[in-house]
């Protein structure tokens, strides 16, 4: 889905596209947030990698590990811990990244939690979590980083969403529904940031990203091939999503295949 009626800023992949640029990335320890974060960087942009994984948990990947693996390419990254569902933790995170930085440019809101389970079964807590997470945890990075965005004249906000919104044939979930409000509060600011020059976008999969969270918490659903997509092609349009301003393409949902296409 796409609303309106903005050109598409061309920064699809040329060297440096975003040199220069500083990009905040919630939820990049692993998966498709580490994935974006590299992109990014390799696209010159310098990144703070945030996330609360500062030590391996269950799940491969922690800050660390994705920062100096973009370092150790040539870019510039920054491990910054961060959970997303407090206020305090935030404004520290993001205020460390300008210390480091200067200032931020992009924000990719994809920190995120996974429950696909039937209402019914779902026990409130993990109901309360994909809320807490997966909205509320957008709305803090965001409420965060606008004033740095404000300050650098322009810039681009990006929410992780998901196809799944779209799906109602499929019954309801809490991991959708907390995703749906995301896409709303996403659409409705780009509105409100339209006069700062600030791009406010969702980008989701157009298939079914395998990352370590869906391996964890898929409910055992299995994806036929066909319906995989690689991590990769979030990271391509992340970057094209990343170059633009409010002269470009902003208030819109967009999927991955149908920018990097």
């Amino acid at each position: 889905m796409t609303t309106g009626h903005e050109t598409l800023v061309d920064r699809d992949g040329t060297a440096g596209s975003l040199d220069g640029k500083v990009a905040f990335v919630a939820g990049a320890s692993r998966g498709i947030g580490a994935t974006i974060a590299a992109a990014l960087a390799a696209e010159g942009a310098a990144v703070a990698v945030a996330a609360r994984s500062e030590q391996p948990g269950k799940l491969p990947g922690t800050i660390g590990s994705v920062a100096a693996a973009i370092n150790e390419s040539g870019g510039r990254a920054l491990p910054v811990a961060c959970d997303v569902t407090s206020e305090e933790s935030v404004n520290k995170a993001v205020a460390s990244a300008v210390s480091q930085f200067g200032g931020i440019d992009i924000l990719v809101a994809n920190a995120g939690v996974l429950w696909l389970g039937p209402i019914e079964n779902t026990p409130l807590k993990r109901w309360q979590l994909c809320l807490d997470v997966n909205l509320t945890g957008v709305f803090l990075v965001t409420k965060a980083v606008i004033p740095e965005v404000r300050r650098r004249g322009g810039g681009s906000l990006i929410a992780i969403t998901t196809t799944g919104v779209d799906m109602v044939e499929h019954g309801s979930n809490a991991y959708w529904v907390s995703k749906a409000a995301a896409e709303r509060l996403y659409l409705g600011l780009a509105a409100d940031l339209r006069k700062d020059n600030i791009a406010v976008n969702c980008l989701s999969p157009s298939r079914v990203v395998l990352t370590e969270g869906w391996q964890a918490g898929g409910s055992g659903l299995q994806i036929p091939p066909q319906m995989v997509e690689p991590p990769e092609a979030m990271g391509r349009a992340a970057v094209r999503l990343a170059g633009q301003d409010a002269n470009g393409v902003t208030g819109t949902v967009q999927r991955s295949e149908a920018l990097t296409c």
